[in-house]
């Protein structure tokens, strides 16, 4: 991994749902920083955080206070128009559920933020058909998410991710409904992404192999992160 200037810096973030006595804390005082070319992976047990953390830097959610700030702009402080511009142009997300559309089939699906673009149609079909490649999902192609099992589905929402050029992509648990040998093959392939395209990718996971997969592990606990080291 080359050391360069942080495309994802985050400054004593923290996120609280409610008010008084009833308020919940999901993040408290968080900062840290991704490189392009890292990939960071986040784990912790259920309710620390983890979730909360991607949606805050992709925008999704607003911070109760601290900076979120995405290739050197505080994306909080923009008007709503402006933010969800930058987040097309930097971000992609894959979610845990895929959030495919069910009346698209799989390769219409991976089309979508392309299109969203206005990229060339031939740049579309080109960039389609060698992501669900990547993902081993060339032969289902046509298929709709109805026919297809949770596997695939999410095989097809990482090929949406990296079929974009997106320079940050947030992962949710991006192999949790895979079997080992899949999940390892998806894996490399957002490794591949980081290393060779210059991506930086923050990775959340209860998977303790996919946690020991990036440049960096994150752990979260009650809302802090516990631990913060590297693993490769």
């Amino acid at each position: 991994m080359t050391v360069s200037e942080p495309i994802i810096a985050l400054s004593n973030l923290s996120k609280r749902y409610g008010d008084g006595d009833r308020a919940v804390w999901a993040l408290r005082n968080v900062s840290l920083s991704v490189a392009p070319r890292e990939l960071v992976t986040v784990s912790g047990p259920s309710g620390s955080g983890k979730t909360t953390l991607l949606n805050l830097i992709s925008g999704l959610d607003f911070p109760t206070s601290g900076e979120v700030r995405l290739d050197g702009q505080a994306i909080h402080d923009l008007p709503n128009h402006e933010m969800a511009r930058l987040r097309r142009r930097l971000v992609t997300m894959v979610f845990q559920f895929f959030n495919l559309l069910p009346t698209l089939t799989a390769a219409q699906n991976v089309a979508v933020p392309l299109r969203a673009d206005r990229k060339p149609r031939a740049m579309v079909a080109e960039r389609t058909r060698e992501a669900l490649e990547a993902v081993g999902m060339s032969h289902r192609a046509d298929r709709y998410p109805g026919e297809l099992s949770g596997g695939e589905m999410q095989r097809v929402a990482i090929a949406r991710a990296i079929a974009t050029d997106a320079r940050i992509i947030l992962a949710d648990e991006p192999t949790g409904n895979l079997d080992t040998a899949r999940g390892k093959e998806i894996l490399e392939l957002l490794r591949r992404a980081s290393e060779e395209d210059g991506r930086a990718i923050v990775l959340v996971t209860h998977d303790p192999r996919a946690a020991a997969f990036g440049d960096r592990e994150i752990i979260l606990s009650d809302g802090r992160i516990a631990v913060s080291r590297p693993r490769r």
